[in-house]
């Protein structure tokens, strides 16, 4: 996979020239011509901090709410759809699913081979885990896994790079794709019991620096935030394409 190649794109900037991407699967998939998500309710379980068996059951709630909708969307659509699966570990191995991990205290990965979303729950996520920093995370990880069943995630996997710096450009146009497709849900079950506007943006505050969980290749804070909102403006996959959309959009 491409993001095992992370590591080799640490010192590279993360704009510059244009590489466009002409595989329609990626730039025309029949997901972006499915309409808007279809709003449906998701209720949150309680968390108590550093309770780990609380977090787990937090997370699966939300996987379900997401199945619920994303099996709907990708159906109606005529699109594949199977259930993802859930896996949570008390340490990642140095490699998994052909990644190499890095030493974080709470992290997530996505395996499209095994259509595996692991997750190692840590005191950096558990010790306030109040906000919607676990919903949108679990929200992104499942992003992936829909990228996986429409192709996106192969046809990314498989796409030629000429040099890092093109290969840099498609880490990111994918990252940010599903960044927007989790805002998309989002918006969907928005607003969840209890929570308010103030709620959401202080989500948006924590995609900043390290907060943001997320290696700098990935994107800038600032690009993740606005591929975010893009997403829950509009509650619809279609203003997901980062595959046409201008260098500038993607840094």
């Amino acid at each position: 996979m491409k993001f095992a190649l992370l590591a080799a794109l640490s010192v590279l900037p993360l704009s510059g020239a244009a590489y466009p991407v002409t595989d329609p699967v990626l730039t025309k998939n029949p997901l972006y011509r499915a309409g808007p998500l279809q709003d449906s309710t998701c209720a949150e379980q309680e968390i108590r901090p550093r309770n780990r068996a609380d977090a787990r059951a937090y997370i699966d709630a939300v996987i379900t709410c997401l199945e619920r909708t994303w099996q709907q969307h990708l159906t109606a659509a005529g699109l594949p759809f199977k259930p993802v699966n859930v896996k949570y570990l008390a340490k990642f191995p140095r490699k998994w699913c052909d990644m190499e991990i890095g030493e974080g205290d709470s992290q997530s990965w996505y395996c499209g081979k095994t259509s595996t979303i692991a997750v190692q729950l840590g005191n950096e996520w558990l010790n306030e885990p109040g906000d919607l920093w676990l919903f949108s995370n679990t929200a992104t990880m499942y992003a992936m896994h829909v990228q996986q069943l429409v192709g996106i995630g192969a046809a990314y996997d498989a796409a030629p790079y000429r040099n890092k710096a093109e290969l840099s450009e498609q880490i990111r146009r994918y990252s940010l794709q599903n960044d927007c497709l989790a805002g998309a849900f989002m918006k969907s079950v928005w607003p969840l019991p209890g929570r308010t506007d103030d709620d959401w943006d202080y989500l948006l505050s924590l995609f900043q620096g390290d907060e943001a969980g997320r290696p700098r290749e990935w994107g800038k804070a600032s690009t993740i935030k606005a591929w975010t909102k893009r997403g829950f403006a509009q509650a619809d996959p279609g203003a997901c394409n980062t595959w046409t959309a201008p260098p500038s959009k993607i840094g």
